[in-house]
């Protein structure tokens, strides 16, 4: 038991057992006080400062079960120790039901004392335990809420400060005169921004772990497409994309590949004109998931090796590996399809 007085309100209306209980308790080291109705009774526990309550189950024009269900709307109650003269089983039963922690019959003698004292010390010391799992899981709880408040606002930077750099690269490809540097830089740009939407949806995101990948390829099919007009280009890209959610280094792997894989189809596939690119997010009918790339340009017909196996190629290498996935490209009669096929479980 605690260093301390216990503060118990004993409610019962029968004043000579009262005082009894007082005096027993009071040799205990408790401070009883007793009250001789429900209504008083429960005013006191509403003041506060109550560590247990004695509860009779006879309180002459009320019963002990009825304070009971008036504690229980009542939050931060104390424990209630529910005593009567009856040995029905039935009366324990409606009381514990009823929200009391413990249960003693009123007999004369010794046995009385020990099993009400057992019972008090039991309830107090549960009431302990539970106030202090409360507080523990609250500090839990508000440090799990600082955490992700910090992880979004780190989020939030890096996806600013990833912006800011791909802007510079713009800015200095549109310095270069130089075409292949120009294209250089433009791809640079396209990576960087990759990143970049990662770490923007990540910041809008309740679960930093995992990412929606649906609505991540959206926001970096639309970049992409932005950078396509701005250049004066006509192609168009289209995504198709079903509910996928995987984890963020995994996610990073799948937009740097869909990166390189429309970049690739957007230089190679149609140099001069128009055309359509189509990205394709699916399920397999396992935990797989297959991302596709396919355009209907002069890139790769199935026959030699496929175009753009530099920089871009080794990316996609790179990424495709820590994936655990390869990619392929499909024979069709026109133009190019690209995929990979990966874990969606995968850690």
């Amino acid at each position: 038991m605690p260093n301390r007085i216990i503060q118990a309100v004993y409610i019962d209306d029968d004043a000579a057992l009262g005082r009894l209980v007082q005096r027993i308790l009071g040799r205990r080291g408790y401070e009883v006080e007793h009250v001789t109705t429900a209504e008083s009774g429960l005013a006191r526990i509403a003041d506060g400062d109550v560590d247990v309550v004695i509860l009779d189950h006879d309180l002459g024009t009320s019963s002990g079960v009825a304070v009971l269900e008036a504690l229980r709307v009542r939050e931060q109650s104390p424990p209630v120790v529910y005593v009567t003269a009856s040995t029905e089983l039935s009366i324990a039963v409606q009381a514990l039901k009823a929200g009391a922690v413990d249960y003693v019959v009123k007999t004369v003698g010794d046995d009385f004392e020990v099993l009400l004292v057992a019972a008090l010390e039991q309830s107090v010391e549960r009431a302990r335990l539970m106030r202090a799992k409360e507080e523990a899981e609250r500090q839990v709880r508000q440090a799990k809420d600082r955490a992700e408040m910090l992880l979004a606002e780190v989020n939030h930077r890096v996806a600013n400060s990833l912006a800011l750099v791909g802007s510079l690269v713009r800015m200095q490809a549109s310095a270069v005169v130089e075409p292949g540097a120009t294209a250089a830089l433009a791809e640079t740009q396209a990576r960087i921004t990759a990143i970049a939407n990662l770490h923007r949806s990540l910041y809008t995101s309740t679960d930093v772990q995992q990412v929606d990948l649906a609505a991540y390829l959206e926001t970096l099919v639309g970049e992409l497409g932005n950078s396509i007009t701005a250049s004066g280009r006509t192609p168009t890209i289209k995504l198709h994309a079903e509910p996928v959610s995987i984890k963020t280094d995994r996610a990073v792997s799948v937009g740097m590949i869909a990166t390189e894989l429309v970049t690739n189809a957007l230089k190679y596939a149609y140099p001069v004109g128009e055309g359509e690119v189509r990205v394709s997010l699916s399920r397999t009918p396992s935990t797989q998931v297959t991302l596709s790339v396919a355009d209907d340009g002069i890139g790769w017909t199935g026959n030699g090796t496929a175009k753009g196996s530099g920089l871009g190629g080794k990316i996609i290498a790179a990424m495709s590996k820590s994936l655990g996935a390869q990619l392929e490209y499909h024979h069709r009669p026109i133009g190019t399809l690209a995929s990979i096929t990966f874990d969606e479980m995968a850690s």
